[in-house]
């Protein structure tokens, strides 16, 4: 009897477009169930060293919920490599002052920290408001209503 693992090949991978509507979802659920379409986890023939993911679209990036305390004392830091150069941002702040950068730091912190990661990251589309410019793509309307 053969018993070969199935491996998948970059050539090989067909890919889906999704969009998620980020309306009141908590932000760690919201990014958990992206970053695992983003891997490609939800697939039958999920490699760990291939990119095997599809892509995703997130709207509505300024209305995503932080719970609890997360508005205020959530802290996102960013240094300018210069003596002095630290900044910190609240979460809350944040959304309200650039949603997209938010979602892409929470999603892109639970993809590999490699190149496969990155090249997963690169899949990732975030829009504020309702509208976004990938409707030649047809993308199927994911309701992480189910996975969340």
């Amino acid at each position: 009897m053969n018993k070969t693992t199935f491996m998948a090949k970059p050539g090989q991978v067909e890919r889906k477009w999704y969009v998620v509507d980020a309306t009141d979802v908590p932000l760690g659920r919201l990014s958990a169930v992206v970053a695992s379409i983003l891997r490609g986890k939800n697939k039958p023939t999920f490699t760990p060293h291939t990119d095997t993911g599809d892509f995703v679209i997130v709207i509505n990036a300024e209305k995503v919920k932080l719970t609890g305390k997360k508005a205020t004392d959530k802290i996102y830091y960013t240094h300018s490599l210069h003596p002095g150069g630290l900044k910190a941002i609240s979460a809350g702040d944040l959304r309200s002052k650039n949603a997209v950068r938010l979602i892409e730091k929470s999603v892109k912190g639970m993809l590999p920290h490699n190149t496969l990661g990155r090249a997963q990251g690169m899949k990732l589309k975030v829009f504020v408001g309702s509208e976004h410019n990938h409707a030649a793509q047809q993308p199927e309307v994911l309701d992480i209503s189910g996975l969340i």
